[in-house]
């Protein structure tokens, strides 16, 4: 699962490396990777971290991954978690399913007929 697969670029909207992803039809994101202040996401020590935030309204998430997920920077702490990127390689499976999770949460309703 990587945004190619999904047909979006990567979007910058504040000219720096953060990046949104987001939905080509709607416009809705579905991710977005950023660098944050350790402390902003309850971690001890100095520096930043790169961080992921995707939506994750199910509870599954923070049931089977407590001990990874971080309530979102910036974002509405009910519906969005952050995962920090250094440890992807331990996460790999759990990014890609989060981000395939964010991706169907925010997509365009389909209308009824």
């Amino acid at each position: 699962n990587t945004p190619k697969q999904y047909k979006t670029e990567p979007d910058y909207p504040w000219k720096d490396w953060n990046a949104v992803l987001r939905h080509t039809d709607n416009n809705k994101w579905y991710g977005l990777v950023m660098e944050v202040c350790r402390d902003k996401i309850g971690l001890t020590g100095e520096g930043e971290v790169d961080v992921l935030n995707a939506n994750a309204t199910d509870p599954f998430w923070f049931l089977a991954y407590a001990a990874r997920l971080f309530p979102a920077y910036h974002m509405n702490k009910e519906k969005w978690i952050s995962i920090l990127l250094s440890e992807a390689s331990e996460n790999d499976g759990m990014i890609k399913n989060l981000i395939d999770w964010s991706y169907q949460a925010t997509a365009a309703k389909k209308k009824k007929k």
